[in-house]
């Protein structure tokens, strides 16, 4: 790795006001005759709302940083929220960290081997794949990132959540609004 960051959330999952606090990973699925798609998102803990997210063929660099540029331009206005991530690759490149920097974002990484220090993204992923990813075989990749997208605008709009008061995350943002 070329820069880490010390685990500032310290699985503190709670956000008591939105752009707070962030998480970020990335996750991936098989289509067609073992075929790969990647998924990078950002996950906002105050109502866990997905803020930003690409889909690409490839778990690289450009994914991540595509992934976080509607993110940063996104954020409310004096905002400058926490954004944790694993030790990928991608989260400790040069590039990266210049990027966090230059958004006046504060870098979080989980701990070495610790996948429960990214729980919200990665329960998340849990989420969307049970909800869903495994309930049928996908054949091309055009079909799988309709399904990730129709889902995730579902799971933003419409998915009712408990710890929300049984609102989906937009309902959520807009009441606190």
């Amino acid at each position: 790795p070329q820069h880490v960051a010390e685990n500032l959330m310290n699985r503190e999952f709670s956000a008591s006001r939105p752009d707070e606090k962030w998480c970020t990973d990335v996750t991936e699925f098989k289509y067609g005759a073992g075929r790969k798609a990647y998924l990078s998102a950002i996950i906002d803990l105050y109502d866990g709302s997905i803020v930003a997210y690409r889909i690409g063929k490839s778990n690289n660099n450009a994914l991540v940083f595509q992934t976080m540029i509607p993110a940063i331009a996104g954020l409310r206005s004096g905002a400058s929220p926490m954004i944790h991530s694993d030790r990928g690759f991608q989260y400790t490149s040069r590039g990266f960290k210049r990027m966090v920097e230059e958004a006046g974002l504060t870098h979080s990484m989980s701990r070495v081997g610790r996948c429960l220090d990214n729980a919200p993204i990665e329960g998340f992923w849990g989420t969307l794949k049970v909800e869903m990813y495994y309930l049928r075989e996908f054949q091309a990749y055009s079909e799988l990132t309709s399904a990730i997208e129709t889902y995730i605008s579902f799971y933003n709009h419409d998915r009712f959540q408990k710890r929300l008061n049984g609102l989906s995350p937009v309902e959520y943002r807009s009441q606190a609004a």
